[in-house]
């Protein structure tokens, strides 16, 4: 059985599920903006979602697109591109004891870059901001991943 007694002592790891616990629960707001922009749009992709709001014909009204329904929809898939790989990586990265205070930028811009981008994208902001988010986002995954590449991994 693994001991995992050491890794609540680890610094970097501690902080890694600090911030994947902040990064995570954003991302299931964002499933709860989603349904509430569903419900008081009255927007649905699903007949028996609608079910409750009339029958037959009448359904129809409610089974359409929404732009705002469909501007948040894509800041949760864009965030489930973006931080799935963030957390296989971050944990790795966590795990190869990199410098702290090099962790923490890490794992700061990362998070702030995804706050950014959602807020970018739901108010709208003009781009470059959404861009800017998403980027730095990228980059800091991009960077533990290269981190990890050149100093911990066997290729």
């Amino acid at each position: 059985m693994v001991d995992l007694t050491h890794l609540m002592e680890n610094e970097v790891f501690m902080a890694f599920a600090s911030y994947t616990t902040i990064i995570l629960s954003k991302m299931m707001l964002m499933s709860t903006v989603t349904a509430f922009y569903r419900m008081t749009r009255k927007v649905f992709a699903n007949p028996e979602d609608c079910a409750s709001f009339g029958k037959g014909e009448s359904l129809k009204q409610y089974l359409r697109t929404d732009d705002r329904v469909e501007r948040v929809r894509r800041a949760h898939l864009n965030d489930l591109e973006n931080i799935v790989p963030f957390l296989g990586i971050g944990l790795l990265y966590s795990l190869s004891e990199p410098d702290l205070s090099t962790a923490l930028l890490h794992f700061r811009l990362f998070v702030g870059a995804r706050i950014y981008h959602t807020i970018a994208y739901l108010t709208p902001l003009p781009q470059p901001n959404r861009a800017l988010g998403f980027f730095v986002g990228y980059g800091v995954t991009f960077s533990m991943a290269y981190s990890l590449l050149k100093n911990k991994l066997y290729l």
